[in-house]
């Protein structure tokens, strides 16, 4: 049983099978958000659901990034993420009708820990062109 269901822009609809979620800035000691802690964080995400999911194709949805304060302190203004890292596996009907299925993992960030479905997901996370990116499987 999905855990979510998505109704991507493009029309077609995905499950969700599996979710990992994380504090963006959990075990954060020392610092502050700011470019380059928030650019490390993002590739860090990536790198974690490649290394998860080593078979299928992974995919980033950009983060938005917000500036709450234009005063740089010593490692420059302050960047924040949304609080919440997110990867999951996405599953659809085969772009091959040959196949099985498709299915596609994708890391995102998003402000509540809440699995996304429905109507209210980010546009960033229905904007996903599934059909560039996602691997058919056969069972």
């Amino acid at each position: 049983m999905p855990l979510g269901h998505i109704v991507l822009l493009s029309g077609r609809s995905i499950r969700l099978t599996e979710l990992r979620m994380s504090s963006t800035y959990g075990g954060m000691l020392e610092g502050y958000p700011c470019k380059r802690i928030n650019d490390l964080k993002v590739s860090y995400l990536q790198r974690q659901a490649e290394h998860a999911f080593p078979s299928m194709p992974v995919h980033l949805v950009p983060p938005s990034r917000e500036c709450p304060d234009e005063t740089a302190g010593a490692f420059g203004p302050v960047e924040l993420l949304p609080s919440v890292a997110c990867v999951g596996v996405f599953g659809s009907t085969a772009l091959d009708p040959a196949m099985d299925g498709s299915t596609l993992v994708v890391a995102w960030f998003q402000p509540a820990p809440e699995v996304p479905a429905g109507e209210d997901v980010d546009p960033a996370l229905r904007s996903i062109r599934w059909e560039e990116l996602a691997q058919d499987y056969e069972l």
